[in-house]
């Protein structure tokens, strides 16, 4: 059966070379892939909505529910022996995941990601897991991509692509906006925009899009409507809470990254689980708008008008009926988001910061405008137009995406009205962080490791080439205890300038260049005194090989060498490169790259 399926998925290739080019074959991809991924998003926010309803629809509204405290920790737990026993694989950090099989694995995503993610976040976040679905539903989409394009022996350039449009069809399909996917793929997944890639991406995404809307209706995710419209007189407003979100999205980095830092540092999953599921549950009990991704939080604060209504963020809770600390209330979740959403996925759990972005910046433009707007300021700030435009600001910041923030407030709300401050907002946002970090949250953990694929051309083709792939191992080997005329021989068997001196373990020791012995190889007489431990020299410096391209390069620059020694962590000597295989590599490389 597997030998027939086989044999006519290879006659269908061999059909589609002869009747359907390359280019229109592509477009069709990226409708497949855009169906496909529209499906996988409505599965899972089916599965999550499900869940959470099932597990909630009879809490008190008026006290503290303690099932807050064993939910959670059952959604983590249940999430990582799937993952650990059934998926036996890693599949968090979706969206890094996707840059680095960009950057290093030249699109290939694995087969069990167009699934995996699905279950794993669905059961992590309708437990209460306080992250979002957006992360491995893009990773599920492009892998889906990826993973269509490989069943049709597409290469690597196309499959590239086609994991950018599963991430442009994902974002599409679950927001029900097909720009903000297509300016996602671009702004930070760095898909290059190019007139070969762009139509394929707008299919993808459209396509999801429409499916989405057919399957779900036509309104916006977040219901809103602008009581009033925006007047300039507010822009200094608009520019402060955009250095605000700013700030709260380095925060929301920072904390991250430190805090999944001490995650790592706990070996054992069930020590993990204990420390996540503990924070978890006390932090949703005491918060319960930490529950989940946090969606009807936001659409309460886009939508409410009275404090009547923006008390009722603090239903289910010890705070209920004091809406005198509605601001506190408020300010205390924009400080423990973070640790929430650490504790879902240090713990085991499944998850991404697409939502948390979304759900602080709400949060951040509403405690800024009210707080605002107690003091009595010249112009009323509508908190509702300033939740608004917070979502935009904590996710440009936090995404370093300034365009995807815009394009995906506006999509999701329908708030076009509000355009020019969304903008403002974002890039304010967007400068302030910048200043303090040079990669999003996404990006930085590849850039740290020199992994990361990026819009630089020459960087690109850096990140793109491989330490290994330009080894040269033709060096004849010698030890120092060798004499010159057992030099000479080697010399003469040779077709280098340059030898390696290693002891018995393989250590490199030093190297021989063939111009420092030239005055006296031809002594005969000085065979049997010399060794060469007496005239073998350091290396003007070392290579490793897991160093990046972008290290070698620098190395080279530094010694002003035209060939340098390979060693790995151990010193054990591995081979040499030169500049000149660099050069000749790099050529390749930035032919194929660019062969668009």
């Amino acid at each position: 059966m597997k030998a027939e399926r086989k044999n006519l998925l290879q006659r269908f290739l061999v059909w589609r070379e002869k009747n359907i080019k390359e280019k229109h074959f592509i477009l069709i991809l990226s409708f497949l892939v855009g169906i496909f991924t529209a499906l996988a998003a409505l599965i899972l926010k089916v599965l999550i909505h499900w869940i959470k309803d099932f597990l909630t629809e009879n809490f008190d509204t008026t006290a503290a529910n303690y099932l807050y405290l064993v939910y959670p920790v059952v959604g983590i737990f249940l999430a990582g022996l799937f993952v650990r026993y059934v998926v036996k694989d890693d599949i968090s950090h979706g969206v890094t995941r996707i840059l680095y099989a960009i950057s290093r694995r030249q699109g290939r995503i694995k087969r069990h990601n167009t699934w995996s993610s699905i279950i794993a976040s669905s059961i992590t976040i309708g437990f209460g897991g306080s992250v979002g679905a957006e992360a491995p539903i893009v990773l599920t989409g492009s892998a889906i991509g990826s993973n269509l394009g490989s069943i049709f022996k597409m290469e690597h350039r196309t499959l590239m692509l086609l994991v950018g449009c599963g991430a442009a069809g994902a974002i599409a399909g679950i927001f029900k906006a097909p720009i903000a996917g297509l300016v996602f793929t671009l702004e930070v997944l760095m898909i290059d925009l190019t007139m070969s890639s762009l139509l394929p991406l707008l299919i993808s995404a459209v396509t999801a899009a429409t499916v989405s809307y057919v399957m779900t209706g036509q309104e916006a995710l977040f219901q809103f409507h602008l009581d009033q419209p925006f007047e300039l007189n507010r822009i200094p407003y608009v520019i402060m809470l955009g250095i605000f979100c700013g700030l709260v999205s380095l925060y929301f980095t920072r904390t991250l990254n430190s805090v999944e830092g001490l995650f790592g540092r706990l070996h054992t999953p069930y020590k993990r689980l204990a420390v996540g599921g503990a924070t978890l549950s006390i932090l949703i009990f005491l918060f319960p708008p930490l529950y989940g991704e946090g969606y009807e939080t936001i659409e309460l604060l886009l939508n409410g008008t009275t404090n009547a209504e923006w008390d009722t963020v603090m239903n289910n809770s010890f705070f209920y009926g004091h809406g005198d600390l509605l601001l506190v209330y408020l300010m205390l979740i924009i400080l423990f988001k973070v640790f929430a959403s650490i504790a879902t996925n240090g713990g085991g759990g499944c998850g991404g910061i697409f939502a948390p972005s979304l759900y602080l910046g709400c949060i951040a433009g509403f405690v800024f405008s009210h707080f605002s707007n107690e003091f009595d300021v010249t112009a009323y700030l509508s908190e509702k137009d300033f939740a608004l435009m917070g979502m935009a600001g904590v996710m440009s910041g936090v995404m370093h995406a300034p365009l995807t923030g815009v394009f995906l407030i506006a999509e999701l709300t329908g708030g076009y009205d509000l355009f020019l401050p969304l903008m403002i907002v974002s890039v304010s946002s967007y400068l302030t962080i910048i200043v303090f970090e040079p990669h999003s949250i996404y990006s930085m953990r590849l850039a740290k490791k020199g992994e990361l694929l990026t819009h630089h051309k020459d960087k690109a083709v850096l990140t793109l080439m491989k330490v290994e792939n330009v080894v040269e191992k033709d060096f004849a080997i010698v030890h120092p205890e060798m004499d010159l005329g057992e030099m000479v021989r080697a010399i003469s068997k040779s077709k280098r300038n340059v030898f390696p001196v290693t002891d018995e373990e393989g250590k490199l020791l030093g190297i021989v260049l063939l111009d420092d012995i030239r005055n006296i190889m031809f002594r005969q007489e000085l065979y049997h005194r010399f060794t060469v431990n007496k005239f073998m020299t350091s290396a003007p410096g070392r290579l490793y090989d897991t160093d990046s391209m972008e290290q070698v390069m620098r190395t080279f620059d530094d010694t002003k060498a035209w060939n340098l020694p390979v060693v790995d962590q151990e010193g054990k000597y591995l081979g040499f490169v030169s500049k000149s295989k660099i050069f000749n590599s790099y050529r390749e490389v930035l032919v194929r790259f660019s062969d668009e």
